[in-house]
């Protein structure tokens, strides 16, 4: 007999315990079992099975443990399989279709979720901000619960199930096909009177009135999930508004993450003999020293004049070109020095 390692079979651990090498088997079956999916998968799930027979059984187990596959023979093991629905009542789950129908009863969806785009200044994103904003969304109709009439009758094609259920077999093979009844949409319920309020939808539009705190820092891209501010749900949660932030374009300072640009223009004569100059920043003004000789375009950066960071409190930087500017007019006299200032240079 081939040497075989039934834990790795099965998917489990060498320290599992019985419960999980029942949930793996039962999870291997579920997929290759011949009823499901068909005469070719016969030979996989044999070894299934034949891993299940071993470790499931404690002395079986223990053999395994010491003394490996060849410890057993082909004749120990028993490769007449139950039926599927038979197999799944075996591990306490009843008829299969039990198990499929009352999962669909509990299963519940939740309501969409909404997108709100919202434009906000580079100073809103500097110090955030409480915003009030309105969005359209669908809530419940009160009148009906959501139901969409107060009366209702058993579907005649489902008998109140919500879906319909073909068994065909095929020689060795049963194909099993449940689909969600197409009379009553799944509901199990034929509306006999539409509610007046909603017209048979079970849900009425309206604008909600939500108010979000945006955090310092965010920048276009950033998007606040604001949860259970989506649409309402027929038969679960609400879902949830995404807000997605735009910051607006600044007319004096460009923005790279947390680091904030600008232009500063100096006179000639300050770049030649050097100055303090004021610089505005995001939250006010701030001074900074430019050295005699500063050439046009040179930058300088101030350190913690930028952006709150987003996740942490640190700053960007704030960084500054220097633009000289050429005077456009000279008198004869300022003419001359300039000649004489260049020709000694030269």
């Amino acid at each position: 007999m081939t040497k075989k390692d039934y834990y790795k079979i099965l998917g489990v651990d060498k320290n599992a315990t019985q419960e999980e090498i029942k949930r793996a088997f039962r999870q291997l079956a579920r997929k290759y079992h011949p009823d499901v999916a068909g005469k070719e998968s016969e030979e996989k799930f044999k070894e299934i099975n034949e891993a299940f027979q071993v470790l499931s059984d404690p002395q079986k187990r223990a053999q395994y443990d010491q003394f490996g596959s060849e410890a057993f023979k082909s004749e120990d093991f028993t490769f007449r399989w139950p039926s599927f629905d038979d197999l799944f009542r075996d591990f306490g789950f009843g008829d299969i279709f039990d198990v499929f129908s009352e999962f669909r009863k509990r299963r519940t969806e939740k309501g969409a979720d909404l997108r709100y785009d919202l434009e906000i200044s580079l100073e809103d994103a500097f110090y955030g901000k409480i915003e009030k904003i309105e969005i359209p969304t669908y809530i419940l109709c009160k009148s009906c619960n959501g139901r969409g009439a107060k009366d209702f009758k058993e579907c005649p094609d489902c008998h109140g199930t919500g879906e319909i259920k073909r068994v065909e077999r095929l020689a060795f093979t049963k194909i099993i096909n449940i689909t969600a009844c197409n009379k009553c949409k799944g509901t199990g319920q034929i509306i006999e009177k539409p509610c007046d309020e909603c017209k048979g939808v079970g849900r009425i539009k309206k604008m909600k009135k939500i108010t979000i705190k945006i955090p310092r820092g965010v920048d276009t891209g950033s998007y606040l999930r604001v949860a259970g501010q989506g649409e309402e749900s027929y038969n679960g949660p609400p879902g949830d508004l995404y807000v997605v932030i735009h910051v607006k374009d600044h007319p004096i300072f460009k923005r790279e993450k947390d680091n904030l640009f600008c232009e500063k223009t100096v006179s000639l004569g300050q770049a030649i003999f050097g100055d303090t100059i004021e610089i505005p920043t995001i939250d006010g003004k701030t001074e900074l020293k430019i050295p005699s000789g500063t050439q046009s375009h040179t930058t300088f950066r101030l350190k913690g004049h930028g952006m709150p960071n987003l996740h942490s409190s640190k700053r960007g930087d704030m960084i500054v070109k220097i633009i000289v500017k050429i005077p456009e007019k000279l008198n004869e006299k300022q003419k001359k020095l300039l000649k004489e200032f260049i020709d000694a240079e030269e």
